[in-house]
């Protein structure tokens, strides 16, 4: 007993331990990644109306050109730059000295009367001196506004026109034309001159760029001030263009201003505290209100992650402009967390999502009242998930509501409907197709955290299931045990308010062990026929509660979820067969019995629909045995049976008060009155020598209404 409560205690430290540690790193992480563009707090846009009161100048501030006019001024400006370029004086130094050793060298050059040569080089020194630029460079240079260059040498820098200068082409075109009388030109060419022109005038980058940031910062980047508690605007105003710009330059001085260490640091420590304050709400909701949610730390790891993954998608969307927020499908938290936990705690959800994405996004009134609405309308919609169409339906009344939302703001703000910025509605369209294939996302969400929809119950419940089937034709009589089980499990359910389609299902697979041996079962026998005859009572005993053990490794095989195997597990509980442990106590009344081998695996029901599961199943089964079914012999039957597994002790783990107890005891009772009517007696034909008085109307409409009552 001890030790059970130390491991117990120990369970209750770490998950104390666990639960605050998931929500300190959900908090800290958020933080991290949260935009930090500044700490302008307006949102504003031309030709909309001022959302927000009067707004005064809170210092001097420049009103910035807009981009458009700034660049196109600093343009204008640029034209009459001129680049920087310089001479390599050792390139004509090495072409010449290549010519001179290729003099001596050269076929070509040896082959040349001595008048040839010394023209060839009197030209290349010319034209070296002249320049030979790139005819990139030349070209280009030549369509500009000036079509000149400054030549650097030294520190002095002389402007040229570019036409002065030769490229390799013209430079080698000007060797040729320039032959004076007694040269030939042909045999000129033959001697190979372009291999000794060279490009010798280069782009000087370093200067040129710093020449050119000096002629831009001839344009001034601001025309006119703002001083200190000037007027802005107003609220309902529209921002002009004029506004508008004043709005942006305010905007850029006030995150340039917040940029500063100090400043930032208390941007971050502002960020954590509303992060925190937000997932404190949460926290303190899931202690008070939902505690068996608090304690399970798969559902507190899968509502904490879906928060932090639309978070951090509305924060890389923000943070690098990747695409409108409205494309991100929030709904999906609302919808996940309503199919898996409940609607509450799925509003609770979305609201800690929208709230704290909306300090990221530009104009978030409109972005709250939005996916308010939405999460609203996914709740309403999706009361219980157990057809995919309604995830479809769903997404429709979700794109129908983004739609009146967004329309209804528009004529709210603007008074015009033709403002509807019509791209918003693509927006909605492509957020509507990522709902619709959130069902996928159901499916993955069941098998990463071992969850179980309503769909896949229904799925599971289909009594076509090979599992049921071959349930149903091996054991017949336990699979009709079994249905009348969820009947009564399930009218239980719905009085209670617990799952119904949970009960239902878990009662179709609880006895599915069964199989392995179903002639031990009183349910399958025919008259006259007892298994158990000739047996020991013990090994009697071992065969009745393997059908637990076997029922679950069946259910393994079969890739059962493991809630279902809960029922199979538990709807016996650690109890006994009680017929065979007596008849052995009776049998051996001097020897000390092994309860071990009378006692199931257990463990005992611990959630409603279990204990639920436990008192259907006692009962049905035992209601068999009854001689007659009235509703006194149907109340004592179920009062006993339900009470013996109160008294010892079998439903301390599962969260039932006595009151649902009592509920269910009267669902059952009516319940199984139904079941076991009794029906009428069709009265015998009577012998032809005495033939029957002719009926009256009246005698065949009471024949006829009591046929169409039972």
């Amino acid at each position: 007993m001890n030790a059970s409560s130390s491991t117990r205690k120990k369970i209750r430290i770490r998950t104390k331990v666990f639960v605050p540690l998931v929500f300190i790193a959900a908090v800290l992480l958020i933080t991290y990644i949260f935009p930090r563009q500044g700490s302008f707090k307006y949102s504003f846009n031309e030709g909309r109306p001022w959302q927000y009161g009067l707004l005064t100048a809170p210092f001097d501030f420049p009103i910035y050109k807009p981009a458009d006019q700034l660049k196109a001024e600093q343009d204008s400006i640029l034209a009459f730059y001129e680049p920087y370029f310089k001479i390599d004086e050792t390139i004509q130094k090495n072409a010449l000295a290549d010519f001179d050793a290729d003099v001596n060298l050269n076929e070509k050059l040896l082959a040349l009367p001595p008048a040839y040569k010394i023209y060839i080089r009197s030209k290349l020194n010319e034209i070296y001196e002249n320049g030979i630029m790139r005819s990139a460079d030349h070209d280009r240079l030549k369509e500009s506004e000036t079509g000149s260059l400054r030549i650097k040498t030294g520190n002095v820098a002389e402007s040229r026109k570019a036409e002065t200068f030769y490229t390799i082409r013209s430079a080698y075109e000007k060797v040729i034309n320039d032959v004076p009388e007694g040269i030939d030109a042909s045999l000129l060419q033959s001697a190979d001159i372009n291999e000794y022109i060279r490009e010798n005038v280069i782009y000087d980058a370093e200067t040129s760029e710093k020449a050119q940031n000096e002629f831009i910062q001839q344009v001034d980047i601001s025309r006119g001030m703002v001083q200190q508690g000037q007027r802005i605007i107003d609220q309902g105003e529209i921002v002009d263009a004029r506004t508008y710009n004043i709005l942006s330059s305010l905007k850029q001085v006030t995150e340039e201003r917040s940029g500063g260490t100090t400043r930032n640091s208390w941007m971050v420590f502002g960020q954590l505290l509303l992060i925190l304050l937000m997932f404190s709400s949460f926290y303190m909701y899931l202690l008070y209100f939902r505690p068996t949610e608090f304690r399970n730390r798969k559902h507190v790891v899968f509502m904490v992650l879906l928060i932090v993954i639309f978070l951090l998608l509305t924060a890389v969307t923000v943070r690098f402009d990747l695409f409108s927020v409205y494309i991100i499908p929030y709904a999906i938290v609302t919808i996940l967390i309503r199919t898996f936990i409940d609607s509450r705690t799925a509003l609770f959800a979305s609201l800690i999502t929208i709230i704290l994405s909306s300090l990221m996004v530009s104009f978030p009134f409109e972005f709250i009242v939005a996916q308010i609405a939405v999460a609203m309308v996914s709740i309403f919609m999706l009361k219980e998930l157990s057809e995919r169409s309604q995830l479809i339906r769903s997404s429709f009344f979700i794109l129908l509501t983004y739609i009146l939302v967004y329309i209804g703001l528009v004529m709210y703000q603007e008074g015009n409907v033709k403002e509807i910025n019509w791209l918003m509605l693509l927006y909605f369209l492509i957020n509507f197709i990522f709902i619709m294939f959130s069902y996928s996302l159901v499916y993955l969400v069941e098998r990463s955290f071992s969850f179980i929809s309503g769909v896949t119950l229904v799925e599971l419940s289909n009594i076509n299931k090979p599992l049921l089937k071959e349930l149903s034709e091996k054991a017949p009589g336990t699979f009709q045990h079994s249905l009348q089980v969820s009947n009564l499990g399930m009218a239980a359910a719905a009085k209670l308010g617990a799952n119904a389609s949970l009960i239902r299902t878990g009662a179709l697979y609880h006895d599915v062990g069964k199989m392995i041996n179903p002639a031990f079962f009183t349910e399958n026998q025919t008259p006259g026929m007892n298994p158990h005859a000739g047996l020991p009572f013990e090994e009697s005993a071992r065969i009745i509660i393997n059908h637990v053990k076997d029922g679950v490794k069946i259910a393994q095989k079969h890739n059962v979820p493991q809630q279902i195997i809960d029922f199979i597990e538990t709807h016996h509980g650690t109890s006994m067969p009680k017929y065979f442990y007596i008849s052995w106590k009776n049998a051996n009344p001097d020897k000390e019995v092994n309860e071990a081998d009378f006692r199931y695996p257990g463990p005992n029901p611990f959630t409603k629909e279990t204990a639920i599961m436990m008192m259907a199943d006692a009962v049905e089964a035992s209601s068999r045995s009854l001689p007659e079914y009235t509703e006194q012999s149907l109340r004592t039957l179920v009062d006993k049976i339900i009470d013996a597994r109160l008294n010892e002790g079998y439903f301390r783990l599962a969260p039932i008060t006595f009151r649902d107890i009592q509920t269910v005891k009267d669902v059952f009772v009516d319940k199984l009155q139904t079941m076991y009517h009794s029906r009428i007696a069709y009265p015998e034909p009577r012998k032809p020598e005495k033939l029957p008085p002719q009926p009256t109307a009246e005698s065949l409409t009471a024949d006829f209404g009591t046929d169409s009552s039972e």
